[in-house]
C-alpha cells in the first residue's frame, strides 16, 4: 500500500495511562525570607544556580527607566569579596556558563557548573547579594552606564525595526503606565541616574525575602539546602517595597502609528490586550498563537505567505507578563507588498478565526506543538531552574512547572473561540506600521 493512501493514525494527544511530565522539587524558606527551590536531576555532574529578583522595568519610576537592566550590568562588576569582572571569570575557569537578563516583571541571574562547583555559584551570588553596595561607586555606574547606552543605540536606535516595540508599548498604555516604557530605559533617565539612586534601588529591591532561589542537578536536596543556609542565611531580610498598582489598560478603541526606517521592506505589527501569565486564560491565548504561526500549516503561514504571497515571514506570540498580557502578530512584507495590504490580510485572517469558528484537530495541533514547546523549554536543568524561577516569582507558584501541561490539556476548542471573540477587536488593538524610509511622503 502507497503510504500516502494509508489512513491516518488518530493518535491520542495522552495516551491512556500515560502519565504527565512531571519533576519533582522541594520548596522551602529561610529565615530572611529567601525562598529556596531545590530539583534534584542525576542525569549529568551538573549544576544550575538560577537567582531571581522580583524587579523588573514595571518597577522603575518615572525619570529612572533602565534601572533593573542597569543592575544586571552592574552586579557583573565585582562586590566586596569579588574583584571587578572576576565572577565571569571563576565561573567560566570552573568550565561553567552564566549570565543575567532582565524584562517587566524580574531581574534574573544564573550560572550552570560542575556539581563539584556549586558552591562557588552559591557564593559568588550571595556575595552580590549581601556584599555588593560598598562596591557600587561613580567610575563603575559611569561605566556600565555608557555600556547600556551603546546597547540601547545597537539594539534599538540603529537595528532595523528595532524601536517597534518600543513604540507599541507608548501606543498601548497611557503616559505612567509601568508597562508603557522598555526594559533597556531612556537615554535622559540613564544619564540622569546619580550614585545615590542607584544605592536606593538596590537597597529595595535586591533583599533575599524579595528573591527565589532554584537549585536544580546533581546534588541531594538536603545537602543543597544546607548550602543554601550557609551562604545566604545571614544576608538580612529588607523592608519589601510597595507592589507596583498595575491599571488594566483602557480598551477603548484602536490606536496605530507609522514609523519610518532603513528597512528594505514593511513590516506590521499588531498587538491586542490578552490574558496576563496569571490569567487562567493564558495558556488559550498561547494556544490561539500556536495555531496561527507555529508551522507551515498555521493560519497565518497559509493565508500571507503561500496563498495570498504577501508576506516573507509572520510570527504570533503571547508574552508571559506578570500583570498585563500582550499578544503579538508580525507580518515582514514581500518586496513590493504595502503595509496596508498587509495588514488588511492579516486582519482578514483573524476575522476568518472569528467568525467561522475553529476545527478540532486544528486546536489539537496546536494544542501538541505548544505541550511540545512546553518538553523543549525543560530540557536541561538550567531550563528547568528558569522555569520555576519564573512561576514561583511571577505567579507564587512553582508547581505551574508541572501543572502546566495539563492546563494546556484541558483547553477546548470552544475555549479558544471564546477567547479570540473577546480578543480579536479592534478595541483591544494597536497596529504599528514600520516601513522603508524611501517611502515618506507615500501612503504608509
Amino acid at each position: 500500500m502507497n503510504h500516502a493512501d494509508s489512513p491516518r493514525p488518530d493518535w491520542p494527544e495522552v495516551p491512556p495511562g500515560r502519565a504527565e511530565v512531571r519533576f519533582d522539587y522541594e520548596e522551602h524558606r529561610l529565615d530572611n525570607g529567601l525562598r529556596v527551590i531545590l530539583h534534584e536531576d542525576r542525569g549529568a555532574p551538573i549544576a544550575a544556580v538560577h537567582l531571581m529578583y522580583h524587579v523588573g522595568s514595571k518597577d522603575e519610576q518615572a525619570g529612572r527607566t533602565g534601572f533593573a537592566h542597569l543592575f544586571e550590568h552592574l552586579l557583573f562588576q565585582g562586590s566586596e569579596h569579588v574583584g571587578d569582572d572576576e565572577h565571569f571569570k571563576l565561573i567560566q575557569n570552573a568550565g561553567g556558563t552564566l549570565n543575567g537578563s532582565t524584562w517587566f516583571d524580574r531581574t534574573n541571574y544564573f550560572e550552570t557548573v560542575p556539581s563539584s562547583h556549586l558552591d562557588l555559584a552559591l557564593w559568588l551570588e550571595s556575595d552580590r547579594m549581601g556584599f555588593f553596595a560598598p562596591s557600587i561607586t561613580q567610575e563603575k555606574l559611569d561605566n556600565q552606564r555608557a555600556v547600556v547606552k551603546n546597547e540601547r543605540r545597537q539594539a534599538y536606535e540603529n537595528q532595523p525595526y528595532g524601536l517597534a516595540f518600543e513604540t507599541v508599548l507608548r501606543l498601548a498604555f497611557p503616559e505612567g503606565h509601568p508597562y508603557r516604557h522598555p526594559t533597556i530605559g531612556f537615554m535622559e533617565d540613564l544619564d540622569a541616574a546619580t550614585l545615590a539612586n542607584v544605592h536606593e534601588f538596590f537597597d529595595l529591591y535586591y533583599g533575599p525575602n524579595n528573591a527565589v532561589l532554584v537549585l536544580a542537578g546533581d546534588f541531594e536536596a538536603a545537602d543543597a539546602l544546607r548550602r543554601a543556609e550557609r551562604y545566604f542565611g545571614e544576608i538580612p531580610s529588607r523592608p519589601r517595597p510597595d507592589p507596583v498598582e498595575v491599571e488594566p489598560p483602557a480598551m477603548d478603541g484602536e490606536r496605530r502609528e507609522a514609523i519610518f526606517d532603513r528597512v528594505h521592506v514593511p513590516r506590521v505589527y499588531i498587538m491586542y490586550h490578552a490574558p496576563s501569565f496569571n490569567s487562567p486564560e493564558f495558556e488559550a491565548s498561547d494556544l490561539l498563537a500556536h495555531l496561527l504561526a507555529d508551522g507551515k500549516s498555521s493560519r497565518l503561514h497559509h493565508d500571507l505567505i503561500y496563498d495570498k504571497r504577501v508576506a516573507g515571514e509572520v510570527h504570533a506570540f503571547t508574552w508571559p507578563t506578570e500583570s498585563v498580557g500582550m499578544f503579538f502578530l508580525i507580518a515582514t512584507a514581500r518586496p513590493g507588498v504595502s503595509a496596508p495590504t498587509l495588514e488588511a490580510a492579516m486582519l482578514e485572517s483573524v476575522a476568518d478565526l472569528r467568525e467561522r469558528g475553529l476545527e478540532e484537530a486544528e486546536v489539537a495541533g496546536a494544542r501538541n506543538r505548544a505541550r511540545r514547546a512546553l518538553v523543549q523549554q525543560l530540557n536541561g536543568v538550567g531550563e528547568r531552574a528558569d522555569a520555576f524561577a519564573h512561576a514561583a516569582v511571577l505567579r507564587g507558584d512553582p508547581g505551574y512547572v508541572n501543572d502546566a501541561f495539563g492546563r494546556y490539556r484541558a483547553v477546548t476548542t470552544e475555549g479558544c473561540e471564546r477567547l479570540a471573540g473577546e480578543l480579536f477587536t479592534s478595541r483591544r488593538r494597536v497596529v504599528l506600521h514600520v516601513v522603508p524610509e524611501q517611502g515618506k511622503g507615500a501612503s504608509a
